[in-house]
Order: structure tokens, then C-alpha cells, then sequence
């Protein structure tokens, strides 16, 4: 009967101008697909030369490579008799276009440049790339000698077109053009396009997967039709991690889905779908059918070719499949994962080196590589053969196959403890146990003679010894003194990196891991040039809270006990003296007391009877969180230990930890400032409906200055920040993904006087509770 049509798609761990292995990564999908009876194959955007080029794309040489990859896909046989869809930037009358190359035993069928370029967050398709803007039309195309030779056509049709062949029609869509408001394939659809493809590269952002299926899925139920999706995955050269997701849609359901995280490098997946069941479904739908009959048509480039057989009556059909999606945790664990492992093989070192401080955030990365070192195992154990060549690879033994990650794990990471004199015995238990239930080679060593011997040539050039604050030390001396160490354990990382295999009488480096998560990056929370220095960051791009979660997650699916009471234990830098042999600094607001105009206001109260008394001794009543409460006109300082408070005679000063806010509150700035675009003043009226339930306006007011202020601050830190795994569309990475100065007047005088202004309105307006207020 002929209606049946078997169509594949992939999802290919290209690489940047990797031009031999992207060649053969396509060619082994072209195979596998021809193997499984495909007779139309897509694959992902820019295949060829690798979607993650970047400024390489206004090299002649990616021009001509990408050229010679081509031609060598025409002349292989593995190519004929099944129509092949690959992406190539193509120059065409001196201008750059991301386009698709339709081929079928070695003829070009069409060219089909790229319409919608994406341009926003990650993406700059604009700088090296034209849209075509010419619907529906197309013009010739002459193809440079080498493909002439091959093809033996002089031109070819170039621009928006679809192919006919015997049995259906079938339309191309480039990523970006699925999420645009007007997307090609309606259109198409209604000029009788029954098959959709879309090559794509998508990388991973954290609850994004549901978006693109729901697009795919949408597309073909309103229109009906056949919808085959191909993404790149894996790390191809910097920090996105493209997470696959290929899939083939029609009318409204899945019938095929590829995995979001992997290690294989090459995934086909394949379905054979009734054209009938297209057509019989658009001929229920009377609006598409009236808006059909009014549609400009499609240039037609007509394929004497069949995507089905004669006698197709037995051949099975694909059932549809209810997709099926990863939490936020298991994302966590699997995502930044197989970027690891990517950056690992393909920059040829021997493993990774953490340091290891016994908190949340190395904690996490450490549970990564360990998440990492499980997949490796996997792989293997399924018989991936790249995976066993490259782990050998990176121990350097040709006859080792890895089967427990704890063993895997104590091969490819280095993890150590730097201690110093304020550092506290739990902090270097609970590392040490995290190291021994996740395998890794742990060192523990102490770096006070390195701060000692530092800090002992600045007091011999200048005669001036710095103290702590709480030895009497001014701030800038406590700032200075806490950074010291801090860089001191960068430079002992990277000794360490380079060295102690060596001193193990093994081969090879370490790339240095950091662990600063996207929060504390946003409010600049680090040292420059400390151990948030690294090769790479594979929780850079990830919240706080997502990162406790999926510590959470590893506790249980990991069976990971340490991390108990790594979660347990208050967030600390441990860069200030102990008081009593215990921590004194912590990084997030725990007891948190704001200042203004002489009037206390509780942000969190967690009141115990200690607590209480010594409030209710200072302001006479026991104020509600939230509410101002008066002070005594004299200065002074409220701190919290467990759940006493002491007062100090000193200048007045905010009682608030290390960051002066929490985690949950620096997400919602976070999002605020980049995915909703908004400024001090803007953020300021979007919180006073978020949060004018708890906080009066000038509450509000008082977080989003002080917010701006420390951003703006250390905003020049963004410059060097370590390249982290992309996970948050509020990313402050500086070097691609957010653009913005990094000298600002960080008083903000204009928008704070702004938002003075709308605080002293509202007061006005809106009568507050003035109870006990002197």
C-alpha cells in the first residue's frame, strides 16, 4: 500500500571543529538508522563542524572543512538509499548561513538556511550568521568544485523550500524557528507537509525539558502531522551542556524518546507511523482545512524517492509512549555528570582535584564526580566500548575495566582538606568521611605555615602587623587576613593538581574543580583568585537550594550518610578565628536584625526564652517578625549564639552573618535582576507585592539597596569567575551570558532616591502601626 514510513533521528556528542570525529559520529547514526530500516535520517544543527565554533565560524578554514566533511558523506557508501538531513554554515554570495544539507545518493536536494537565528541568553547566531528572509522562495546555488566532482550538478536550490517525494511531503524547521510566535511549520503544514524536522542545539537549563516537548507536541496537534526533533548532546568545548531529548511526535503524542543524559555519543532512535493516520486526522480539523485552502504554497523540490514500501501491510507500527522526565535532582546528579566526564576525556587528563572543606557546596561537587564515576560504570557494563577505550585512556591502563565507581572514584579524584588555625575538627571529619564513602584519595594538610610565612613578609616590609576583627583588627585587616588564606589554598590546589600524581609515581595532571554556586557568585560571596578559581565549576550555574536538594538525593539514591550532617551543619567559610574551638562565622543570615532610623526590625525570629528576655529587657515588648520595634538611641549590636543574645557597646552595625541575606532571597533577586530585567526601582515594586505581606516598604526597600549595593560591589569578580556548568537562566557568568559593566556607582544614588521616594509615598498613604514607637 505505501503509506508507512520508517524516520530516524539522533542525538550526536559532536565537538567543536573535531571535523574527523564529528564524521564519524555521523556516519555511525546514518548506519544505524539504515539498519533499523530508516529511509530519512535528521541530525542535529551545525553537525558538521559542531554547533559551539563561535568566532571559528568567521574562519574560511571551518568554511572549507565543513565543505570536505560533506563531500566525504555523498561518497561514502553507508549514505546511499536513505535521505540525509546535516547541518554546515554555508556561504552563499559572500554571506554566512547555519543551514541544512538534504542529500540523497549523492545529489544536493536542497539547501535550507536557517530563518529565526537565536540571539539571547547563550546564544549569538547574529554574529556570525544571516537569517534567510525570503519565505517561500529560493534561488541557485553553485556548489564549489570539490561537490560538483561528487554530485555532478552545477547549482542546487538554496532557501525555503520543502521536498516532495513519491509518497508525502517533508519540511525542515532550524531550533530557534520552533519557539518563535509564527513558527514555519504551520504554515507548512497547511500546504500539505506531513513530516516536520527540526535539528536543533539546545542545551541544558534546569525544568526546561518540559517546554520543548510540550512545543513539539503542540505543534502537531494542531496541525496533525509527523514531528522528528534531533539535538546535540554532551559538552562540545565550553560551559553548555547539550542534553539531547530527541524525539518523534505525531498528532499530539511521542512515540519515540531519547535520553536527556548519556554517555553514549551516538543515540538513534527510530518509528514507523501510518501517513494515514496524518491525513485522517486533518480531515476532522474544519479550521485548519479552511485556513489550508488560503495558503501561499511552498517551493516544491520533487525527490523521486519513497520514505515507504509496496508491500507494507505487516509492518509493524510504533506505539506512542508517555514521556517521562527527570526532577530537578536527578538533572543535578546526571547533567553536570557527563560534562565532567566530556571535559575529562577530551581534555586528556588524568582526573579531577576538589577541594574538599566539609560543606554543602564541595560536598555536592564531590557527590558529581561520584555520580560521574557510577555512569562511567554503567556505560561499560552495557558494553559502550568508546567509554572503556577513553576511562583506559585516562588511568593509563589499556587492560582496566572499572566496575565499582568507589574504585573508579579513588583513581580520577583527589580530594583534600586545608586546614587551618580556624578551622574546625568538624569540618575536617565530615570531609573526611564524605571521602571515604565516595572513594576518593583524600589528603588533609595545613596551610598556617604558608599564611604564616606570607603574612610574615608583609609585617617585615612594612612593620605593621593585621589583626582579626575580633582581636581588635580593623575590617579591612579582617577582610585582608581572610583572603590570604583563602588564595593561599588556590596556589596549593594547583600545586597539588600538577603534582601529586606525580608523587604517586603516576601519570598525568588534575584539572582543578571549583565550587561557588550561581547565588554566592551573584552577590560576589568569594575571594577572587581563591579556590573558587579552577579549571572548571560544575555547580556554578546551580542555587543553593537546588543543591541541597539534590545533596538530599544523594543521600538516599547514593546511599551517602556522611552527607547528613554536611547538611546538618550552619554554611561557613571558617576564615575567622573559632570562638571556644567552634565556628563563629557563618555565610547565611540566621538571627537577622536591620538598623534604620533607630528602629529594630526582626527578620527571622525564631524566639527562644534567653532570646526573649534580652528583647524584651532592651525594646519593652517582644516584637512580631516584621515589625519595628524601638531601640535605645545609644549604638549598639545585637549577636546571636545558638539561642542567646549579647549586646555590645559599638557603632551601630546590622547584627547579620557573612552575605547578609539567604539563599531563598538571593534566588528571587537573582531571577529578578536577569530573567525579569529589572533595576533597583523595578525589583523594589515587584517585592513590595511578593513580600508586602511580611516586610513593610521600607523593609523591602532596605533588602533591594542593600542587594544592588554588594552586586554592584563585587561585580568585577564576574570577569575572572571560573567557567561553570550553564544550569540557571540567572546565571551571573560574565563572559558570555550576562553582559553587563563591572565598575558601577554602587551607591546608586538616582534609582535609591527613586525608591525613597515611592517608601516615603506609601508611608504617607498607607497608615502603619506606630505602637511604642518613640
Amino acid at each position: 500500500m505505501g503509506r508507512k514510513v520508517t524516520v530516524a533521528t539522533c542525538a550526536l556528542n559532536q565537538w567543536a571543529l573535531d571535523f574527523e570525529g564529528n564524521l564519524q559520529r555521523i556516519l555511525k547514526s546514518i548506519e544505524i538508522a539504515k539498519h533499523k530500516g530508516a529511509r530519512y535520517r535528521l541530525g542535529p544543527e551545525l553537525e558538521i563542524c559542531g554547533y559551539g565554533c563561535w568566532d571559528h565560524y568567521y574562519e574560511s578554514d571551518t568554511l572549507l572543512h565543513s565543505l570536505q566533511v560533506l563531500a566525504a558523506l555523498l561518497e561514502s557508501p553507508v549514505t546511499q538509499d536513505i535521505i540525509c538531513d546535516v547541518g554546515m554554515p554555508v556561504m552563499h554570495r559572500n554571506v554566512r548561513y547555519n543551514c541544512r544539507v538534504i542529500f540523497l545518493n549523492r545529489r544536493i536536494l536542497l539547501i535550507r538556511p536557517k530563518m529565526a537565528l537565536a540571539n539571547e541568553g547563550n546564544y549569538r547566531e547574529l554574529r556570525w550568521f544571516t537569517p534567510w528572509s525570503r519565505t517561500r522562495q529560493t534561488e541557485e546555488y553553485f556548489l564549489p568544485r570539490m561537490i560538483q566532482d561528487l554530485t555532478k550538478q552545477e547549482t542546487v536550490p538554496f532557501g525555503d523550500a520543502v521536498l516532495a517525494t513519491w509518497d508525502t511531503c517533508i519540511g525542515s524547521e532550524i531550533c530557534e524557528e520552533l519557539w518563535t510566535p509564527h513558527s514555519p511549520h504551520v504554515d507548512m503544514g497547511l500546504d500539505g507537509v506531513e513530516i516536520f524536522t527540526n535539528a536543533s542545539g539546545s542545551h541544558h537549563v534546569l525544568r526546561k525539558a518540559h517546554a520543548r516537548v510540550d512545543l513539539v507536541t503542540m505543534a502537531t496537534t494542531k496541525n496533525g502531522g509527523i514531528y522528528l526533533l534531533a539535538n546535540q548532546k554532551g559538552c562540545d568545548g565550553d560551559r553548555l551542556y547539550y542534553d539531547g531529548c530527541a524525539m518523534i511526535a505525531m498528532n499530539g503524542s511521542v512515540f519515540a524518546q531519547g535520553s536527556q543524559f548519556s554517555l553514549d555519543d551516538v543515540e538513534v532512535l527510530t518509528a514507523t507511523l501510518d501517513l494515514e493516520d496524518v491525513r485522517s486526522y486533518r480531515a476532522e480539523i474544519s479550521s485548519r482545512n479552511l485556513a489550508a485552502s488560503r495558503v501561499s504554497p511552498y517551493p516544491r523540490v520533487k525527490v523521486d524517492f519513497a520514505l515507504s514500501c509496496h508491500e507494507d501491510v505487516l509492518l509493524p507500527l510504533s506505539d506512542p509512549v508517555e514521556w517521562k522526565y527527570h526532577s530537578p535532582a536527578e538533572e543535578i546528579s546526571l547533567g553536570p555528570a557527563c560534562w565532567l566526564w566530556d571535559f575529562l576525556r577530551r581534555s586528556r587528563q588524568a582526573g579531577f582535584f576538589l577541594p574538599l572543606s566539609g560543606g554543602v557546596d564541595s560536598a555536592a561537587t564531590a557527590c558529581l564526580v561520584y555520580s560521574m564515576c557510577r555512569q562511567v560504570c554503567e556505560a561499560v557494563k552495557n558494553g559502550n566500548q568508546e567509554v572503556l577505550a577513553d576511562v583506559r585512556a585516562i588511568v593509563n591502563q589499556t587492560s582496566y575495566t572499572p566496575q565499582d565507581p568507589r574504585e573508579l572514584c579513588g583513581r580520577v579524584l583527589t580530594t583534600c582538606y586545608m586546614a587551618s588555625e580556624n578551622s574546625s575538627r568538624e569540618t575536617c571529619d565530615r570531609a573526611k568521611e564524605l571521602a571515604q564513602q565516595v572513594g576518593s584519595h583524600h589528603i588533609g594538610l595545613n596551610i598556617d605555615p604558608a599564611v604564616k610565612a606570607v603574612m610574615g613578609i608583609f609585617s617585615l616590609v612594612t612593620g605593621k602587623r593585621p589583626l582579626f576583627a575580633v582581636q581588635g583588627g580593623s575590617s579591612r585587616e579582617n577582610l585582608a587576613l581572610q583572603n590570604v588564606q583563602a588564595r593561599i589554598r588556590m596556589v596549593v590546589a594547583y600545586l597539588f593538581a600538577q603534582l601529586s600524581l606525580w608523587s604517586r609515581g603516576t601519570q598525568g595532571g588534575l584539572l582543578v574543580l571549583g565550587s561557588a554556586n550561581v547565588d554566592e557568585s551573584l552577590l560576589g560571596y568569594l575571594t577572587k583568585y581563591d579556590c573558587s578559581s579552577a579549571d572548571i565549576n560544575p555547580i556554578g550555574g546551580i542555587s543553593k537550594s537546588d543543591l541541597r536538594t539534590f545533596v538530599q538525593f544523594c543521600v538516599e539514591r547514593f546511599q551517602l550518610s556522611a552527607l547528613q550532617s554536611i547538611l546538618a551543619a550552619p554554611a561557613t567559610a571558617e576564615l575567622e578565628p573559632l570562638a571556644n574551638g567552634q565556628v563563629s562565622q557563618t555565610d547565611e543570615v540566621m538571627f537577622f536584625v536591620i538598623f534604620s532610623e533607630c528602629h529594630l526590625h526582626i527578620d527571622q525570629s525564631v524566639l527562644g526564652k534567653e532570646t526573649s528576655a534580652l528583647l524584651l529587657a532592651l525594646c519593652g515588648r517582644l516584637p512580631s517578625p516584621g515589625s519595628p520595634v524601638p531601640v535605645p538611641k545609644r549604638s549598639c549590636k545585637l549577636s546571636s549564639s545558638a539561642d542567646s543574645l549579647s549586646l555590645h557597646e559599638v557603632s551601630v552595625f546590622p547584627a547579620q552573618e557573612d552575605m547578609g541575606m539567604t539563599y531563598a532571597e538571593l534566588s528571587v533577586y537573582g531571577r529578578l535582576r536577569k530573567m525579569a530585567k529589572t533595576g533597583p526601582y523595578s525589583m523594589f515594586c515587584r517585592l513590595l507585592n511578593m513580600w508586602g505581606d511580611t516586610w513593610t516598604p521600607r523593609q523591602v526597600a532596605d533588602k533591594v539597596k542593600r542587594f544592588f549595593s554588594k552586586y554592584s560591589l563585587n561585580r568585577h569578580k564576574m570577569t575572572t569567575l571560573t567557567p561553570a556548568y550553564h544550569a540557571e537562566n540567572y546565571s551571573p557568568d560574565d563572559n558570555r551570558f550576562d553582559l553587563r559593566p563591572f565598575l558601577y556607582n554602587t551607591g546608586w544614588p538616582w534609582q535609591f532616591r527613586c525608591i525613597d521616594n515611592q517608601v516615603l509615598q506609601l508611608e504617607r498613604t498607607e497608615p502603619q502601626d506606630l505602637d511604642g514607637v518613640d
